[in-house]
């Protein structure tokens, strides 16, 4: 067989695993799994000699994320486009279909969303194999998974009559409620609808073009005017902005006939709440799950995750507990879904939470907000080797920088100087200055920032 074009999706925020999950960091880059993110985990699942480099389409906020995760693999991507604004997935559907068709005609292509764990690749490897077969010969193909509980927070699959590797689609079905969900379990013909595809560009072409003409013609304008910004591919924006913001789901699944699904279980979860993390992790006798310290005392099927805090529990039951640097929550596992709602009033706030966490990620690294108060701001900095901050200058702050580990080039109104471990500089209010880190190791420093005014926006780039 030929290989396989994989495109990974990395939208979306996941504000039911809110605090953890955020705009800036959603949940598809946080390393909660043995060191590596749920989008490693995918890039991983996708680079055997079975397939092509993948193709991401991401959110423009996440790009350097994207980059950085993929490096730390080792793994080349085709390509990474960044969507401008968001246009559900109908849009990069189309995009794949119609990027895999400039290179191969008769290109095949596994769309896949970035955010969901499979515990057995070999066992999705092996449903990816049959599921070619099928999008070789023209067909649509979904991945279905075998239901193991009444779910009502994932959509459905009805397929039709039969026990074959692929079967035909009878209908695509809405989050049920419980009663539905149960009546589905019955039947034995209801599957998971996983939300990952395959196809042939130029099947996606054909039914497109057929029941979405518009978003067709709409990304093919986006892509035709798209330019490269460092490793990246910009889609332009005003078409973009102008594709119809649709599910790929509704543009295309639930209107074609020619639509086949692959039966699976690979332990798949989409990770779209607190529970289905708990799930998914080792427990003690009593059911109770941790990342991070965590006492459980006279308490039974606990989750605590915290990231610099001792959490004890006690006596209690079906209780989560998320720690993160500046927010907490403690939440009944049943009601889970309703964690989104505290996202939501949030962000009506307008409140920072929901955005970024302390440590915010930048192209030359990160930096990490310890103290602030009055006429301050003390923040860890870590600029890997070769990355620098640009030349700038300060209306309202002075700045004093110490180098913990590391040499760092400081150049200050036109001065250079090398500064390294237990050194440190001050930048006055105004001065142009820019840092560089010209080592092989990353530099980690701390930052005390000092005046009237200490906020963001009182950078001038020079």
């Amino acid at each position: 067989m030929s290989k396989i074009t994989p495109v990974i999706l990395s939208g979306g925020f996941g504000s039911r695993l809110w605090p953890l999950s955020r705009r800036e960091r959603p949940k598809q880059f946080l390393p909660i799994f043995s060191g590596q993110s749920l989008f490693q985990k995918t890039c991983e699942r996708v680079s055997s000699e079975q397939f092509h480099a993948p193709l991401v389409i991401s959110n423009q906020d996440h790009r350097f994320l994207i980059g950085e995760q993929m490096a730390e693999l080792g793994i080349e991507p085709q390509a990474i486009v960044l969507e401008p604004c968001g246009r559900n997935t109908a849009a990069p559907a189309a995009l794949a279909a119609l990027m895999a068709l400039q290179t191969d005609e008769n290109a095949i292509v596994l769309l896949l969303p970035s955010d969901h764990l499979v515990a057995d690749d070999k066992e999705f490897l092996c449903a990816v194999e049959v599921a070619q077969t099928a999008a070789d010969a023209g067909q649509i193909v979904t991945f279905g998974i075998e239901p193991s509980e009444p779910n009502t927070g994932y959509g459905y699959i009805k397929l039709c009559e039969g026990s074959e590797s692929v079967r035909k689609v009878d209908a695509f079905v809405e989050k049920p409620d419980l009663a539905t969900a149960e009546d589905f379990l019955k039947d034995g013909n209801y599957l998971w609808n996983a939300g990952i595809f395959m196809y042939s560009a130029a099947a996606m072409r054909d039914a497109f073009q057929k029941h979405a003409p518009d978003i067709w013609e709409q990304v093919a304008k986006a892509s035709k005017n798209a330019r490269h910004d460092l490793d990246f591919l910009r889609l332009e924006e005003e078409a973009f902005a102008q594709v119809r913001n649709i599910s790929f789901d509704y543009a295309i699944m639930e209107n074609e006939e020619n639509v086949a699904c692959v039966p699976t279980d690979p332990g798949w979860s989409d990770l779209g709440s607190w529970p289905a993390i708990w799930e998914s992790m080792a427990k003690n006798d009593e059911g109770n799950s941790a990342l991070g310290e965590a006492i459980f005392e006279q308490s039974k099927n606990c989750l605590v995750y915290s990231e610099d805090a001792l959490v004890s529990v006690v006596g209690l039951e079906d209780v989560m507990v998320v720690n993160t640097k500046d927010a907490l929550l403690v939440a009944a596992k049943d009601k889970a879904q309703d964690v989104k709602k505290v996202v939501e009033q949030l962000d009506k706030a307008n409140r920072p939470e929901t955005v970024q966490h302390r440590r915010v990620y930048r192209p030359w690294g990160w930096s990490e907000r310890i103290s602030e108060g009055e006429r301050f701001r003390v923040q860890s900095m870590m600029i890997e080797p070769g990355k620098g901050l640009t030349l700038q200058r300060h209306i309202h702050r002075a700045e004093h920088w110490v180098v913990v580990s590391g040499t760092l080039e400081v150049t200050i109104d036109g001065e250079d100087e090398l500064i390294s471990e237990n050194q440190s500089v001050f930048v006055p209010l105004g001065a142009r200055h820019k840092l560089q880190n010209p080592g092989k190791i990353p530099v980690r420093m701390i930052e005390v920032q000092s005046g009237a005014y200490i906020a963001e926006d009182d950078i001038l780039r020079v």
